[in-house]
Order: C-alpha cells, then structure tokens, then sequence
C-alpha cells in the first residue's frame, strides 16, 4: 500500500510539472472541435441533443475555463482558452446554433452553457464585446411564444442580473441599444467614453453602447414577459431579475435606468393592463375596499374570476411598491412612480373618477381608497397625494362625494379620506384642513381681541378675564366660573373640556347605561392607540406647540374647507342617515381630533371658543345636532324601550328588524358614544390638573 501511495504521488507530481496550458488548450479545442464536427458529420436532422455528445463537450468546456481560471494567479489575467473564445467567437457561434435549434433542444443547452459561464466565472466579462453581443442576442430568444426553455430562459436572466448587480456598469453593455448622436449621451458619460476591457473588440465605435436608446425586445421587457409566465418559479425568477436590476445603487443613482429605458412605461403598463382586466360588474366593492396585503412573490389564486383579476392587479401594485421602495430615490424611483401616475392615475384612474356612471366611479374610487393603504414607497405616495390633492377639478369632486346621494359612493369616499390621513405625509392635512384653519379667521373679533389682552395680561402677570358663556350650552353642564377661566390657547381645563363632550347628550336619552355599557373610560384604551399613532406620523412635520396669533381682520368670512365642510354636513344628519356611514364619518372626525396640532386641537376639541357669526365648530355642530334630536325624539313612544332594543339589535341580541325609527334610534346611539370617544380623545390628549 504504501509503494502504490508513493507511486501515486510521483504520477501527480509528473503531471503537474507538466506545461498544463497548452493541455488545456488543446483539450478544450478538441471539445469544440468535436462540437462543430457533428454539424459536418451528421445527416439525421431530428435527432434530439441530448441523444448526442454536445451537451458533454459544452459542459468539459466549461469545466476547463472555470479551472483555468482559478489557476490564474490575477484574475485580471485572460488565461488561453479564455482568449480562444473570445478571439474565435464561439459564443457568437453558439447562439446562432441555438437561434436554429440544430439539433433539435440545442437552445436549451446554449442557455445552460450561458448561464454556468456567467455564473461562474469570475473575471468581469459583461463589458467584452464578444460576450455582450451573444448575450444580447440570446437575451431576444428568450420569452418567444410556445418556449419550452422558459426554466433555462430565466436562469440565463438571472445570471446576467447577478452579475449586472455586481458590477452596475455592465448594464449598459447588457441592455439592447441602437445608435444615436452622441448629444444623448449624458454629461456624467462624456467624461467617460465606453473602453473595452481587453483587446478583443474589433466592432468599430458606432457598435459601442455609449449613446442609448432601448430597442422594442431587450432585457427589460423580456423580463416583463417572463412575470407573467404560468410556471411559479420562472415567474418569480424574473420578478427577482427586475428587482436586482432597479435596485442598482452605482448605476449613477438609478440615472441610466431612467432616462435611457422604458422600465416605468413597462412597468406602469402592465398594472395599467392588469387594471383593465377588472370587471366593472360584479365586483365587491367593500372587499375591494379592504383587500389585504396581497405579496407578489405569493401564489394567490382564487375561483372567482373577478378576484383571480383583483389578486394579480394588487400582487403586481405590491411588486411595483416594493421595486420603487428599493430603488435609488433620488432618480429612478421618482421616474418609476411619475410612470405609474402618468400611465395609471391620470390616463385611467381619473376618467373613471370623473364619469357620471355611479358603478365606474364607486370602482375607482374603492380601488384608490385600497392603493392608498397598501402603498409604503415614499416616492409611490407622493404622485398618490399629488394626484388625489393636486389634480385640477379632482380633489374637490372627491370630497363632495363624502355627501353624495349614493350611500355607497359617499362610504368610498369618506374610506378614501381616512386612508389618506394615516399615511405618513405632510401635505395630507396641510392642504385638506390646516391650510384654511391657519388665519383662525373662525374666532370672532371679540375672542381674538381678549386673546391678545390675554397675552398682554400674562405677560403683566396680572389675572385675565374668563370667556363669555357659549349661548348654546345647556343648564345641565354647571360650569363654574373659575371653570371658565382658559388658558391663553382659549382651552378650559382638561376635566371641563371631557365634561363638556359627556354632558352634550342629555341624560333622558342616553341608553348605555341601559346595558350596563361602560362610559367615557371605555374609549380610553382606544383613544390612547389612536392617539399615539397620530403623534407617531407627525412627529417629523415640526407641527408648532402654540396657536399662530389670529390674522388680521379675523371674524370676517371664513371657510372651513372642502373636508371640514363636508363632514359637519354630514354630521347634522347623523339622525337619518345609514348607522355604518355614521360609524365612518364619526371615525374620520376622531381621528382628525387626535392630532396634536394646536389648530385641530382649538377648532376640534375646544368647547369655549367663540366663532363668528358664520363660523361652526365640531362643538357648535353638535350643539345644534342635540337641539334638533330633542325635537324629534318629542315623536318617540317608549323612548327608553326602544332603545334598549335598538341597542340589543346592533349587538346581535335581538334579531327583530321591524323596529320603529331605527334610523333614528341608531343616530341618536352613535351620537352618544361619539361624544364619550370625542371626551375620550381630550382625556388623552390634555393634561390634567393635579
């Protein structure tokens, strides 16, 4: 045993003092040799490939550059069969051989052969001109109708993704081009004109890829094709490919991407044609409404085609968000989300949003109000909220529909709204409420003289006089004077603040009690939760602690704006309207009350400010609300029987819907826990006194 080992040893030693290089040229010309002799050789032409010794031959090529590669002391170095390739274009050969499908599967190989040397190799390759034309030419055999290569297709993608990821200048020797003048080239490529990276481009300088433009079939919508392939795995592979290539940090921040491809009309297209797939008829709005985070990498199906269309559209939104999202900011993903405004919002979205169809218009404004809660892509948001808030004649019309005559459309609408006030932008409820609340034009010339006495008085350290009486409190709130004594932001303590809220609706009518429903405390929790999250996405908008002093000529013509206006109305008519819009509109107004700007906080939550003449608050509005249900519960038999029982029919213990004024008595319900939410929020929100 010991005289084999040594006899062995002497063998391995004779073979490597050998001149290997010349064996592995050798070896790996024979390879190739043996290759194209089959071509001359053969006269069965429907002999299938794997039935020859290609594949073999293909696979001892690849073994040998990969070895001699790693013998290379620098990897810089081309090594002979490296050289040999490249100098005789056997890539090029290969995909010719592979476009004719001689024999027959040999494209499948050629793809196999592609993506092993990609993949494997480790000098940078990509810039060399006799690899980058075969790949561009091979990347246009890809996602041809009736492929059966589709898994080899996308792994031959996603060796070229890789190695584009690792090194981001490669992508513009990737990517399909045809020549332009010069003037397209950037300024940040002038100063570097395209070099190759060893000597064996012998293309003139018009074939450089220095001067883009994309051709019709190239890497990109190749990709797109494959994304909409049946088969999962090739499907997720291309969706992967996209994301390595829109998530190049290098490529000048996103730069060639954006200016010299297609990738946002691609992209944008193909949610604009997924969206075009959803039936207008037959859709479940509610659900579309609150359809859930569908992961594009997720293999979401369903038997109903309306759904099976719904779940695609949503999986490529969230596919396009997540793309967006990792993208250099600065460029691309601004570019890619201008696309999805352009392609989608504008050109679609908006002609639907402005039709005088009800179906179209509920449709549409469902889908918005379910895209505005699943987006997370700053860049994605901002077109949403520049499209919802800056679209000439579309804002407006928006919000009016919070009171439109159909039920339907107005809680679309009113979804739409509080959607947009929990994302994380400023300019949400800078142009849909701060902006017409800011002069506090709201107060009259009186409040906003004695508040600027006030000042002057706690300046002097002397003592101020307390508010008038609002005229519209009733006996039963008991406000003592010192009570009415606010603080220079106009507020009364916080236990008079919560007070006020609990003591709008009088005791007569109330019914938690009636079930040993709990009171204000049991909104607290909640109040807490939602109070918290609104400080949370607020705390980078440098919001002000104290009020804006009152601009001159305050007390004359104010106009809460479109928003404001519309829930008041709303509001006012809580008594006959559906009990599910109530319980949205009155969650739109709590959670705009939860802010902690000084102007919600004095025009929301303060009960003692003192409007002008043709000013309300949300205090005042429901002021007026409880006038006008004393006077209608005048008509109510049995008062407290009846709601007792509309109370037991809305927690599913009494199933009897013939019930008499149910509007009513579910109105004058919501009212009641509104105003304990509404003291709630306060008690949160205020400090109070020791």
């Amino acid at each position: 045993m010991e005289t084999f080992s040594k006899l062995s040893s002497m063998l391995l030693h004779a073979l490597e003092t050998r001149e290997p290089t010349v064996e592995l040229l050798e070896s790996f010309i024979d390879h190739w040799k043996a290759v194209t002799s089959y071509y001359i050789q053969t006269t069965d032409d429907s002999r299938p490939v794997r039935q020859t010794e290609i594949p073999w031959r293909l696979r001892q090529m690849l073994d040998i550059l990969v070895y001699e590669e790693k013998q290379q002391p620098v990897v810089e170095e081309t090594g002979a069969c490296l050289e040999y390739l490249l100098q005789h274009k056997l890539l090029e050969t290969l995909c010719t051989l592979g476009k004719a499908q001689y024999p027959p599967g040999m494209v499948q190989q050629v793809l196999l052969f592609f993506s092993k040397f990609l993949s494997q190799m480790q000098k940078p390759l990509l810039q060399l001109v006799s690899v980058y034309k075969p790949v561009q030419k091979l990347i246009r055999l890809c996602a041809l109708p009736g492929s059966l290569t589709e898994k080899e297709e996308a792994q031959f993608l996603l060796a070229v993704c890789s190695r584009v990821k690792q090194d981001p200048h490669a992508l513009r020797y990737v990517l399909e081009f045809v020549d332009q003048p010069a003037a397209r080239i950037p300024a940040s490529d002038q100063s570097q004109p395209c070099t190759q990276a060893s000597n064996h481009s012998t293309e003139s300088q018009d074939s450089s890829p220095c001067s883009p433009v994309q051709s019709e079939r190239g890497l990109l919508s190749v990709l797109l094709q494959l994304t909409n392939c049946q088969r999962r795995a090739v499907c997720l592979t291309a969706h992967e490919c996209l994301l390595l290539l829109a998530s190049l940090q290098s490529d000048s921040k996103g730069e060639f991407l954006s200016h010299h491809t297609q990738l946002g009309e691609l992209l944008a297209g193909r949610l604009q044609q997924l969206y075009s797939l959803l039936p207008l008829e037959g859709l479940d709005t509610a659900e579309l409404q609150n359809w859930t985070r569908t992961s594009w990498s997720a293999d979401l199906q369903s038997d109903s085609p309306a759904s099976d269309h719904m779940t695609s559209f949503f999986s490529w939104l969230d596919f396009l968000d997540q793309l967006i999202r990792e993208a250099p900011q600065q460029v691309l993903a601004v570019k890619l989300a201008q696309s999805v405004h352009q392609l989608w919002l504008l050109d679609v979205l908006q002609p639907q949003l402005l039709h005088t169809c009800e179906q179209q218009v509920l449709v549409s404004t469902s889908v918005l109000c379910a895209t505005v809660r699943l987006v997370t892509s700053c860049s994605l948001l901002d077109q949403l909220v520049d499209f919802l808030l800056r679209t000439p004649s579309l804002t407006e019309l928006l919000l009016q529909r919070c009171d439109h005559i159909s039920d339907q459309i107005s809680m679309a609408s009113l979804s739409l709204v509080e959607e947009l006030l929990q994302k994380p932008h400023r300019d949400i409820l800078d142009v849909l409420v701060l902006s017409f609340l800011l002069s506090r034009s709201y107060l009259s010339p009186a409040a906003a003289g004695q508040e600027d006495r006030q000042a002057d008085a706690n300046q002097d350290g002397e003592d101020s006089d307390g508010l008038e009486e609002d005229p519209f409190f009733s006996d039963s709130l008991s406000l003592s004077d010192s009570q009415l004594l606010p603080p220079p932001s106009g507020l009364g303590s916080a236990a008079d603040v919560v007070n006020s809220f609990l003591c709008l609706v009088p005791v007569q009518v109330r019914s938690a009690q009636l079930l040993q429903e709990g009171g204000y405390e049991s909104y607290v929790h909640d109040a807490h939760t939602l109070v918290t999250e609104c400080q949370s996405l607020s705390l980078s908008w440098d919001w002000p602690i104290a009020l804006p002093p009152p601009s001159p000529g305050v007390g004359g013509e104010f106009f809460e704006g479109h928003l404001l206006k519309v829930l008041f109305d709303r509001l006012g008519r809580v008594l006959e309207q559906p009990y599910e819009l109530n319980l949205k509109l009155t969650a739109v107004l709590s959670r705009l009350s939860a802010f902690s700007h000084p102007l919600l906080q004095e025009y929301l939550l303060d009960p003692y400010i003192s409007l002008s003449p043709c000013s309300r608050s949300l205090f005042s509005v429901l002021i007026r609300l409880i006038g006008e249900l004393m006077q209608r519960i005048q008509q109510v038999s049995n008062l407290s029987d009846r709601l007792l029982n509309a109370r037991r029919h809305l927690l599913g213990l009494n199933h009897n819907t013939g019930l008499d004024h149910l509007t009513l008595l579910r109105g004058l319900i919501v009212l009641e826990e509104f105003c304990k939410e509404l003291a709630a929020i306060a008690f949160v929100k205020l400090p109070l006194d020791p």
